[in-house]
């Protein structure tokens, strides 16, 4: 504020003092009047009774306002340094209520919506893997059974394969049994029928292979090892061989091949 205006202020309420000053009087005038009003009234009534002049009224002066206090001017106020705010950050505009209600329920749609896809691919995701789950166990027991089935066969298989090797071996037991008894026929066949040369000794041996045909026939004898020292012995027993034709075989057709090539040792005395 400016003296100038300080100055103006101050002659207004003076004013305003004096004006006020004024008034009072004037209602301590009225007021001392309307009662020395009533005492000349009283006076008057008993002058009338006595016959008196009525006594003079006393002139009151108007007292004088008292003169305006005049207050010393107040020294200038001391420079304020002024100290600026920092600008208040500018509010951002408030959204239309229609706009920021139409964004709420867009937004909660939105919630709503993503809300509604989760659990749906939850769904989805918890019903491949009990689907997962399921063909495991279905494939788990298939493998089961698959090797259950697998090894029941292979037992089967091993049974069965045991009982023809047990056949075939009491088979071949068989047939080695028909075999010796048949070469042991042939040899004692051949061996009837040997002529010994004088001077032969007892240690003399030869070995014949014979080849003989399946209608026991005698296709050749051949010597293939000799351990005498008398080619007589030797000639004697080729001879009885081809005279013991045809040969005793027997009737198995299959055992036939044994007898293809018969490798046969003879000694003198046996």
């Amino acid at each position: 504020m400016t003296a100038a205006a300080i100055k103006t202020r101050e002659q207004a309420l003076a004013g305003a003092l004096a004006f006020a000053m004024h008034v009072l009087f004037l209602v301590l005038l009225v007021f001392s009047v309307s009662w020395q009003q009533k005492q000349i009234d009283t006076t008057v009534v008993v002058d009338l009774w006595r016959d008196l002049p009525p006594l003079p009224q006393p002139r009151v002066e108007p007292s004088k306002p008292p003169p305006p206090v005049v207050k010393p001017e107040p020294p200038p106020p001391a420079p304020k340094v002024e100290v600026k705010p920092p600008p208040p950050a500018k509010p951002e505009p408030a959204p239309k209520p229609d706009i920021a209600l139409k964004e709420k329920l867009e937004k909660e749609r939105k919630l709503k919506e993503q809300a509604a896809a989760e659990a749906k691919k939850r769904a989805i995701e918890k019903a491949r893997e009990e689907e997962l789950e399921k063909k495991k166990r279905a494939a788990a027991e298939a493998l089961k059974k698959q090797q259950a089935l697998e090894a029941e066969k292979k037992r089967i298989a091993a049974e069965e394969q045991k009982a023809r090797d047990a056949l075939a071996a009491q088979q071949a037991a068989a047939q080695a049994r028909v075999v010796d008894e048949y070469k042991r026929r042939i040899s004692d066949k051949i061996r009837r029928l040997i002529v010994l040369p004088p001077n032969v000794s007892d240690a003399a041996q030869v070995e014949f292979e014979i080849i003989v045909l399946p209608g026991g026939e005698v296709l050749g004898a051949k010597l293939k090892r000799s351990t005498n020292s008398i080619p007589a012995y030797d000639s004697a027993v080729e001879r009885a061989i081809l005279k013991a034709q045809p040969l005793p075989l027997p009737p198995d057709p299959a055992l036939m091949r044994q007898f293809r090539e018969l490798n046969l040792v003879f000694r003198p005395k046996e």
